[in-house]
Order: structure tokens, then sequence, then C-alpha cells
């Protein structure tokens, strides 16, 4: 009788453990900063040769948008699957010392109660790939039980054989904003030239400007090598037919109308998902996605089933329905902004709530980050913008814009007081005010972070003309370095 028992609690065994290797892999790759900027998307002088190859061999999707336009609200978005205002995460780098909400848990726990190794980074990748960046209390490796244990992930860097299933999210930080864009522009064994390269309408056309877009696209070149290092890992490690790849943008390009903002390139993302075993290649889909969609349908993937929670929905089921993606921007950095939108991919329509709020606000971090605001603004000042242009320098926002994707993708062209177009308002008005109702924050909680920031550049202005003359000249002087030497000072007075 014990043998046959012991022979039943074998069989159990073997059979539960074939079941969970049976299960797939998951990478999640998010580029940080990253509008739909590939070769594979029609983006001229870049090459993305990896990311090309993933999408012929899986599924590109036109249509995919985050949920905020700056790092921490998206990722705090898609860490729980939710849209951040209704989880009260919608505030960039505040809440941090908040648990999240009870009735809410971060999709990483989920699939560990599936019997899956949750993975945080990369060894190979540039500084390890580890942000995590959520507007909640957490830390990065641990149990969770969101009262007293707030960890996200298992382990760090390495998928290892043995921790099938595995889940991997892994960061490419070096699209976003850095000192480092320089030395990896210096390496490239063919760095983009700015005197060719092809800029929407809404930049101008000056070798300073040229010169920061030809950088972005050589980061871009340097995070695709990054993503054929990790197919070839999958690879050489036979584990490459069972595992599910996902590569995503964190949210838009760091650069005027990008990231912070609601216009298409803050929002719009590339979202590629390369899996064979079940996904035929070359597939392109225009279906509407929101990020929040992606949590849901790696959580199903993983045979978990969906929690009622989850503003987003799995992608590849049959009731999937989504025909608008909500979007908001709220705080970021000093900014006190709030700005609500929906995009159906065709049309885009944003509410601004604080129209005296200019988009040019003077932000720190975009001060010593986007060349483009300084030459430009400076190009405002002397009536030297055209039309296209003009918009992000003017000292108001429009209450309401309302944009023909179709017709015109680079959002030229506000149509909110064209009268031929009020019923398309009104529709879309409706719409948002809905969105507003249903991701009512959970509690009214606010804990900013201050940042020093504006007290570096008054600083700078101050103590080091020099460097700060050159920054408004459209050349970027290093945050880090003028950031440390600012903190020196102050502990000299102190």
């Amino acid at each position: 009788m014990i043998k046959r028992t012991l022979h039943i609690l074998w069989l159990l065994f073997v059979t539960f453990a074939s079941a969970q290797q049976q299960k797939p892999n998951i990478i999640w790759i998010m580029a940080e900063d990253m509008s739909t900027d590939l070769e594979c998307y029609g983006m001229p002088d870049v090459k993305t040769p990896h990311l090309n190859k993933m999408a012929a061999e899986g599924i590109k999707f036109n249509n995919a948008f985050v949920t905020n336009p700056i790092c921490s609200p998206s990722r705090s978005s898609m860490m729980v699957g939710v849209h951040q205002v209704k989880s009260n995460t919608h505030n960039h780098r505040s809440n941090r010392n908040e648990p999240l909400d009870s009735q809410f848990t971060p999709f990483t726990k989920l699939l560990r109660d599936g019997g899956y190794t949750t993975i945080l980074g990369h060894h190979g990748v540039y500084t390890l790939g580890r942000k995590i960046d959520v507007n909640f209390k957490h830390e990065a490796i641990g149990e969770w039980d969101g009262k007293t244990k707030f960890g996200l992930f298992d382990k760090y860097d390495r998928f290892e054989k043995e921790d099938q299933p595995f889940f991997a999210q892994i960061q490419l930080k070096v699209t976003h904003r850095g000192d480092w864009w320089d030395e990896i522009r210096e390496k490239s064994k063919h760095p983009v030239n700015p005197k060719t390269v092809t800029m929407p309408p809404y930049m101008a056309d000056h070798p300073a400007v040229r010169l920061d877009w030809a950088k972005y696209l050589d980061q871009i070149e340097y995070m695709d090598d990054e993503v054929g290092m990790i197919f070839k890992e999958l690879e050489e490690k036979g584990m490459a037919d069972n595992t599910i790849v996902i590569f995503i943008g964190d949210n838009g390009r760091c650069n005027i109308r990008g990231k912070g903002y609601l216009q298409d390139p803050g929002l719009r993302i590339p979202l590629l998902i390369h899996y064979p075993k079940e996904i035929k290649a070359g597939q392109v889909s225009d279906k509407v996605v929101a990020s929040t969609d992606i949590t849901a349908t790696i959580v199903d993937w993983a045979g978990v089933k969906v929690p009622k929670f989850m503003t987003g929905q799995p992608i590849f089921n049959k009731k999937f329905d989504r025909e608008f993606v909500y979007g908001a921007r709220d705080l970021w950095d000093e900014i006190e902004e709030k700005s609500r939108a929906v995009t159906s991919g065709d049309w885009a329509y944003i509410r601004n709530d604080k129209p005296e709020i200019p988009y040019d606000a003077h932000q720190a971090y975009l001060e010593f980050y986007r060349p483009a605001v300084h030459v430009m603004r400076e190009l405002y000042k002397e009536g030297k913008l055209n039309e296209a242009q003009k918009p992000f320098f003017e000292p108001k926002k429009p209450k309401e814009e309302l944009y023909n994707l179709k017709n015109d993708p680079y959002q030229l062209y506000n149509l909110a007081q064209n009268p031929k177009y009020s019923k398309q308002l009104k529709k879309l008005r409706k719409v948002t005010r809905r969105f507003d109702k249903k991701m009512k924050p959970v509690s009214d909680v606010y804990d900013p972070f201050i940042m020093i920031g504006p007290d570096v550049v008054k600083w700078l202005q101050k103590e080091m003309p020099a460097d700060y003359a050159r920054m408004q000249a459209g050349e970027e002087i290093g945050y880090k370095r003028i950031t440390s030497l600012y903190k020196k000072a102050h502990k000299k007075k102190k």
C-alpha cells in the first residue's frame, strides 16, 4: 500500500514537473525611450537587422501605445496590468514608500505562483538592464506579500535551463538619454551621418538638432545588437524554441513631442512578438493595443488566470476588444501637469486641463537632455520656426487637440476648432470622460519626490556661465557631471 502511494505521488510529481517544463519561457525586452524608430517600421537612416528578423519571424503591431509617456507611471501600469491613474501610481517618482493598494498584485507575483522563476536584467547588456522604476513600495529581489515583503523578482541577470519555466524582464538602457551617447557614437563602426538623416517636419533643420537625431539612431543600432545577443544566447542554451520574446519601448523617444507628451511620438511604441511555435511568421497587426494588454497576455501565456483587477486584456484571446487607449500625463519632476488623451490609432484626442503650462515648461531634466529644445527655443524667439515647429514653444497649450492620424501622421493640424470635425471631437471628448470615471484613482495619497534639478540649473547659470552657454547652444554638457559639482559646492558651504 505504501509503495503504491509513493508510486502515485511520484507520478503526480513527474506529471507536474513535465507540465511546468512545457510552459513557455517568456522574455520581455524594454528599450528605454523608444518610439517606432526601427527599420522594420520604416524609420530611415537606421539599421536594425536583429529586430527586422524578429518582426519577419513573428508579429509586428502598428498601433501599440503606452498609457503614460513617462517611464515610472508607464512601468507602474505594466507591472500591475492596471492603468496607472486607477492604481494611483500616475505621478512620476511618487508614492515610493506607499504599499500598492491591496486589491492589486504585481504580475511577477502571479507568475511565481504559477511556477515561474522571475529574473531581472541581463549579464550582457549595457549596465545590466535592471531598471524597475515603479511608483509603489517595492524591492528588486525577494518575496512579495504586499504588506511586509515587497520583492518583485527572484534573481538577477541570468536565465538557465534549471530556471525553466522562467520570465525575464530586460531593460535596454542605452537608448535612454544619458552621458554615454557620445561614447557609444565614438565606438560605432558606422556612425549615422547627421547630414543625411530624415527628421519629422516639427523638428528644425539645424546642425545641432541633426547631430542629436543621429546620436539617437546610433543608440538604437547598439540596442539592436543587444537584442541579437539575447537571441543568440537562447539558441546556444537550447531554449529558443520554447521561449516567447517580446520587444517594446517603455515610452516614446526623448525629444520634441516624445517622452513626457501625449502626442503620438510619446505614446506610440514598437511591439514585436516572436514565438515561432505558435505565432505565424511575418504577421502585421493593426489592432489597437495598450501596454497593460501585454501584461495580461504574459499572465495568460503562463497559464495563470488573468485577474479581474487588470485593465489589460490578453491580446490573442478571441474576446480581445479594444477600440481606444487612454493616455494620461501628470507630475513629471517639478512640472505638475494634467492632461488626458485617447487614441484609436486613426484618431487622437488630447485634453489639456492645465493649458497655462506650456509644452516647453523649462523643465530641468529637458534643459540638460534635449539639445533641440534649446536650439529651437532660440529660433522661436527669432521668428525662424515654421508653422509645424512653433506650437511646442507657444506660451500656452490648446485646451483640446484633435488629429486625424491617417491623413496627418505628424499631427501638424489641430482640428479641434474646425467645425467640420465637431462630431468626432464630441465623440472622443465623451470617450475620454468615460475613461476618467472608469480609471478614477483608488486613493488620493500623494507623496512626490523632490527634484534638485531646478536648483542645479540655477546654480549652473550663475557659477558656470560658459557651460550654461554651451548647453543653450545645443550641446549636452553632462547632467551627472554638473550635478556632482553642484553637490560638492553645497557640501563645502555646509
